[in-house]
């Protein structure tokens, strides 16, 4: 199917799936695509009735539930444009999106509204409540507005992304880009109406915004939320109960079920780790263990979708030799947000897939040594720019139109394409190597010990490794309370470097290991905020 506006997909799929199951809390509500209809509808003469027209600005504040998209598609089909905010975002940053959309609605669920300034509240023209899209406050006395039908090129989207590296960045998203997205990954992997979405990721985020909630949406599948954090004391016993058929993830989620639940299993006895150590015993321990979670999540999984950052290799290799049906994809907010993609019949070990139907892509500034470049685009999917930020906004564009991911890859010879890492995060080895922190990075990450890291570059150029150690497996390791730790912990830090310098590269090799014991400050979307961490961009 294809639509030039959400409007018009909203409009097909409310007609031909009404008396579908559309959206639900776990535990709670559940609508029929009829009911979000009408929630939809009385939204939008709250929203008009208030003075708001088709080109206002509806920031929205909220965490997943069924009005969420109820809020997402009263604005979009009246030609408004919806600003959604991270719910992690501080006040002061939820104060100043606010503020730089010129947003003149506000729709909150009741925990995060506590968030925004009394002063950014009584800016607003009209606050609503997401819970039961009640009217909070409703400022000054404005004639009703007026709806226009939107167009394919116009806004309908405003997604301010959670930087590493800078401010915050206001992502403009037309019609045409969100509903190409969603033509693109149809072709990709197809959804059903039979299908059931289990949504664990943020929907101010644009990967589960688009493929979480627009995507079904289209095809008349259900959603299921959740009103808590998916830890795993709380998402096993629901994936028990929903038994899902699609789910998108996050690598951090599947990487903690395979630490703390896989691994422990694969090397609970000498036989155990003696079979693990070669290759056909590992394989088959693996698909073993590859049963036992598709019957965790289930049982009727049939496409698990991962995004957001590049997934550790020994979780990928398990979940590949485990036959479960996993699939990689990238893509940036900017460009709504997929380009390249896999599903569960085609993945090829640590490879996002090849570029979407309908995208282009090159590289650039290539080196000749390892074939690896800028990755840069052209598609109906990418940005219309950075809102009110016109020098950002060049600065993503080459000379000649294609979009700058600012990340580093190579494409194998059938197309499939590799990550190799942020352009920002290289680090130049003394002989003019590519050294990418990102690599290193999963490597420790994947130790028992440790919880993240960081690699930077000191001033000498050596390679150093912030650590933010588990201590919890620590103590349990050594047996030692946290005050005897302190003793052991050079030999900890020596016995890492050695693990991590035996699986990389020659000049991949780190120096030094230091411990951070409180963690690292991350974005919303959590990834750690590396400026902070890397002393040449204090300095810079």
């Amino acid at each position: 199917m294809t639509f030039d506006t959400l409007r018009q997909m909203y409009q097909h799929s409310i007609g031909a799936f009404r008396s579908h199951a559309c959206s639900s809390l776990y535990g709670g509500e559940s609508l029929t695509y009829g009911a979000f209809a009408d929630r939809v509808d009385s939204l939008v003469e709250t929203f008009v009735s208030a003075g708001l027209s088709s080109g206002d600005r509806i920031a929205l504040l909220s965490n997943n539930m069924p009005n969420w998209g109820v809020v997402y598609f009263a604005a979009v089909v009246s030609g408004m444009v919806i600003v959604p905010i991270l719910p992690d975002f501080s006040g002061t940053e939820v104060d100043r999106i606010i503020r730089h959309s010129e947003a003149k609605a506000l729709v909150a669920s009741d925990k995060l509204y506590t968030k925004v300034s009394k002063e950014v509240v009584e800016s607003l023209t009209l606050v609503v409540r997401t819970m039961n899209l009640g009217v909070i406050a409703r400022h000054g006395e404005h004639t009703r507005g007026t709806v226009v039908e939107p167009k394919a090129e116009d806004l309908a989207a405003i997604i301010y992304t959670s930087g590493t590296t800078s401010q915050p960045k206001g992502v403009m998203l037309s019609h045409r880009n969100l509903c190409s997205q969603l033509e693109m990954t149809s072709i990709l992997q197809p959804v059903y109406a039979s299908d059931i979405f289990l949504s664990i990721l943020p929907l101010s985020h644009t990967f589960e915004c688009s493929l979480g909630m627009l995507l079904p949406f289209m095809w008349g599948a259900s959603v299921v939320y959740l009103d808590k954090a998916p830890t795993a004391s709380v998402l096993l016993p629901i994936l028990r109960a929903v038994r899902p058929t699609i789910m998108l993830s996050v690598p951090l989620i599947i990487e903690k079920i395979y630490k703390n639940k896989v691994v422990p299993q694969l090397s609970s006895n000498p036989m155990m780790r003696w079979l693990y150590r070669r290759d056909w015993g590992r394989r088959w321990l693996h698909r073993i263990a590859g049963k036992k979670l598709m019957k965790l999540f289930g049982g009727r999984i049939r496409f698990f979708g991962i995004g957001g950052a590049k997934l550790d290799a020994r979780v990928e290799q398990f979940l590949f030799e485990g036959r479960f049906p996993y699939a990689i994809g990238y893509g940036l907010t900017e460009t709504a947000p997929v380009l390249a993609g896999a599903n569960p019949t085609m993945v090829r070990h640590q490879s996002t897939g090849p570029m979407l139907h309908g995208i282009e892509a090159r590289l650039d500034n290539v080196n000749p040594k390892s074939g690896e470049g800028e990755i840069v685009v052209k598609g109906p999917n990418v940005m219309m720019g950075y809102y009110k930020n016109p020098e950002a906004t060049a600065d993503s564009f080459t000379e000649d139109g294609w979009f700058r991911t600012k990340d580093l890859g190579v494409f194998d010879e059938d197309g499939y394409l590799y990550i190799k890492g942020r352009l920002s995060n290289m680090i130049l080895g003394p002989s003019g190597e590519n050294i990418y922190p990102e690599e290193i990075e999963n490597v420790l990450n994947g130790h028992a010990l440790v919880n993240d890291s960081l690699v930077r570059a000191d001033d000498m150029g050596k390679l150093v490794a912030i650590v933010y150690f588990n201590r919890d497996e620590l103590e349990r390791k050594y047996h030692v309370m946290k005050e005897e730790l302190g003793a052991r912990m050079e030999n900890i830090k020596k016995e890492l470097l050695n693990y991590v310098n035996s699986k990389v590269n020659k000049f991949s090799r780190i120096s030094v290991v230091e411990e951070n014991e409180n963690g690292f400050e991350k974005t919303p979307t959590h990834k750690i905020k590396r400026f902070l961490y890397n002393k040449k961009s204090e300095a810079s």
